[in-house]
């Protein structure tokens, strides 16, 4: 029986079998085979381990370190006290807050705040929807679907420079090497909806090198199989190497695939546990089937023009952020697990960085994804698709509440903001509290990880059972999910 074939055997004689039939009949077989034959090491059982409330996840993270207090959390102490220092007001004690005790927080000094000028807000801020909650006016859009927003407001890291980019990822400090992200984990933990798409895919440009490059998106250990696929929004060119050459027919090709595959499957068989052989095959598998798949899916002149309007394709501040999120759109409608999308690359830190002239740079930024983002929430609402897919905006900290270069904000990993939407959360209410300037969070304090127990809790994955033997993982590493804030 095959139970009782070994994993090197079983695989051996998949390929064989496989070797006849081309590549798109062995990605079924594989696919058949459960987690034993895919790339990356064997978990206990196959996902989900409970039912789900969300299929799909949809990821938006803002490079570079958006303000909370610009954002998702005003705080009209600034105002108040505005031009006076951190010991001068009323509240200096935040600067000796015991949650900053045996936290390892590097490139900032605390000490140094106590000379630094509270800064007043760059925004004003109002309540919105039925539950109030107390957004921006930069976020106006967003603002009108409040009573489906579940806002975060007391998220802490712990590297207070950029390698906070992959740290929000991984939930590992870069100084610890590269782990596998929140979007590999998803993969890996349930696998494909859909055959002829990418399981996890990418969306605008990625983090710059400096600060975790692409292995934000990357599987690490798990192996390359669980990786994240970038596409571009463009129909003639979607893939970067996919497309199929114009004097070569699709006979042509199928034939090219039938002879790769079986030199590829003589390789496996003399390597059968090589995840980078594995995933060698299994790519060009799923190219194959992309070269049609991918073009239709980012095709958005198939959308009618009222939609492609709401997403705000019709204007150039928001066209290329809107694009991505209707593709995004699209996508989760046709099965794919986990999209995750960047905004603001700049070659460097990331666009949201706000050293100096924050209002400016802010505005600008906040109008370019505003639209696009509420577009997104009201039409995947429209479509009864809110439900099954969880939708989340994060950024790598907040700012400072004191100034920096007279009109901006410095880094800040001890209290910001994100929020999710849909999938099984409870909209319309905020969790979490930083204190009265916005400096830490004081209240239902949460490490990165536990917003990724949550995505993956709501996936219907045990996250503690998402383990591979020999690789030891602290249990800050895994996270709790935040039960307070599930419907």
């Amino acid at each position: 029986m095959l139970d009782s074939f070994s994993a090197h055997t079983r695989r051996a004689f998949l390929h064989d079998l496989g070797l006849g039939f081309g590549g798109i009949a062995l990605s079924s077989l594989l696919a058949g085979d459960g987690r034993a034959s895919e790339s990356g090491p064997a978990i206990p059982g196959v996902g989900p381990h409970f039912a789900p409330r969300a299929k799909n996840v949809i990821w938006l993270f803002m490079i570079g370190g958006a303000s909370h207090m610009e954002t998702f959390d005003p705080k009209p102490a600034l105002n108040q006290y505005a031009g006076k220092t951190i010991e001068e007001s009323p509240y200096a004690d935040v600067l000796k807050s015991p949650f900053l005790a045996n936290e390892r927080v590097v490139a900032q000094d605390a000490n140094g705040l106590i000379r630094t000028t509270i800064y007043p807000l760059q925004v004003g801020w109002k309540q919105w929807g039925q539950s109030g909650l107390e957004i921006s006016d930069w976020w106006p859009k967003l603002g009108e679907c409040a009573d489906d927003l579940c806002l975060v407001r007391s998220m802490w890291t712990e590297d207070s420079n950029h390698g906070a980019q992959l740290q929000f990822h991984s939930g590992k400090h870069r100084l610890d090497g590269f782990h596998p992200t929140i979007g590999s984990w998803a993969s890996y933990g349930l696998g494909s909806l859909n055959q002829n798409l990418p399981q996890f895919v990418v969306l605008g440009t990625p983090l710059a090198d400096c600060c975790g490059g692409q292995e934000a998106h990357r599987a690490s250990y798990l192996g390359p199989r669980y990786d994240g696929v970038r596409l571009k929004v463009d129909p003639n060119d979607p893939l970067p190497y996919a497309t199929r050459p114009a004097d070569v027919s699709r006979d042509e090709q199928v034939r090219q695939f039938e002879l790769l595959h079986k030199l590829n499957g003589i390789t496996a068989r003399a390597y059968p546990d090589d995840p980078a052989i594995e995933a060698r095959i299994k790519s060009y598998e799923l190219a194959f089937r992309m070269q049609t798949a991918v073009p239709e899916v980012v095709k958005l002149d198939e959308e009618t023009a009222d939609t492609q309007a709401q997403y705000g394709l019709d204007q150039a501040e928001t066209k290329e952020f809107g694009q991505q999120m209707l593709v995004a759109r699209r996508l989760v409608e046709r099965g794919v697990r986990f999209v995750q999308v960047y905004h603001a690359n700049n070659g460097g830190a990331g666009g949201w960085d706000a050293h100096g002239n924050l209002k400016n740079g802010h505005s600008k930024l906040c109008k370019q994804v505003d639209q696009p983002i509420a577009a997104l929430l009201k039409d995947l609402k429209q479509r009864g698709l809110l439900d099954e897919t969880l939708v989340v905006w994060a950024t790598e900290f907040g700012r400072t509440p004191g100034s920096q270069n007279a009109d901006g904000r410095d880094h800040h990993p001890y209290g910001f903001s994100i929020w999710l939407a849909g999938g099984g959360i409870r909209g319309g209410m905020a969790h979490g509290k930083t204190d009265e300037l916005g400096f830490h969070a004081v209240e239902d304090r949460h490490y990165v990880t536990d917003l990724h127990a949550t995505v993956l809790h709501q996936l219907g994955l045990d996250h503690r059972s998402l383990y591979v033997p020999g690789r030891q993982r602290l249990e800050r590493d895994f996270g709790t999910p935040i039960g307070q804030i599930l419907a």
